[in-house]
C-alpha cells in the first residue's frame, strides 16, 4: 500500500515536497499525468543503495530521496512552473532493487495528489 501526500496549489517559482509511505522497502518511482497527456517518469531510486535516476526535464529541479527508517520516498520540487500542473503519483517495484526507469517495472500505484502551479 502507497499514500502519496504534499500536493497543493503553489504560485510559479514555488516549492513543494511530496511524500510517499509504503509499507515496505522498495525501488520506487515518481510520475506525473497532466490532463491530455501520458503518464510519465520523474525520478526514481532504488530499494537500499541511494542509487537514483531524474528524468531530463526535471533534473535540475526535482530531487528524489527516500528515508529507510520510515520507508518514506520523498520528491523535492523547486522552482515550479505552471508547465508543471498534474496529478502525481508514487509507485513501487517490488520485484527488483535498483532503479526502475520504465512504468512497466512498477507493479504498485499509490493514489495521486494533485500539484497546481498558478503563473
Amino acid at each position: 500500500q502507497l499514500q502519496a501526500s504534499g500536493g497543493g496549489l503553489v504560485q510559479a517559482g514555488g516549492s513543494l515536497r511530496l511524500a510517499c509511505t509504503a509499507n515496505g522497502r522498495w525501488a520506487m518511482g515518481w510520475f506525473r499525468q497532466a490532463p491530455g497527456k501520458e503518464r510519465e517518469i520523474l525520478a526514481a531510486i532504488s530499494s537500499s543503495d541511494g542509487n537514483t535516476y531524474h528524468a531530463d526535464s526535471v533534473k535540475d529541479r526535482f530531487t528524489i530521496s527516500r528515508d529507510n527508517t520510515h520507508n518514506t520516498v520523498y520528491l523535492q520540487m523547486n522552482s515550479l512552473k505552471p508547465a508543471d500542473t498534474a496529478v502525481y503519483s508514487c509507485a513501487a517495484a517490488t520485484r527488483r532493487a535498483g532503479v526502475a526507469t520504465t512504468r512497466a517495472a512498477y507493479n504498485y500505484w499509490g493514489q495521486g495528489t494533485q500539484v497546481t502551479v498558478s503563473s
